[in-house]
């Protein structure tokens, strides 16, 4: 069964544009600046999984834990 052909849409104002337009993924300059003004702010974020650093530091079994012993 044919897949239905994917409606894509600005990201920013959300006008459907085709992947063929010459600001793809945008509908235009003006949302392609938006976007890019986003970024630079620190509006967007690319979040990385975090962690835990005590997992980083436990000591090998079997090593002394104090030199005073």
């Amino acid at each position: 069964m044919p897949q239905p052909p994917v409606k894509l849409r600005c990201p920013i104002c959300k006008t459907p544009v085709k992947s063929s337009d010459e600001d793809f993924p945008f509908c235009s300059e003006r949302c392609r600046t938006i976007d890019l003004g986003k970024w630079a702010s620190g509006q967007y974020v690319i979040s990385s999984t975090l962690k835990d650093t005590d997992d980083e530091f436990e000591p090998e079994p079997g090593a002394n834990q104090s030199d005073d012993e």
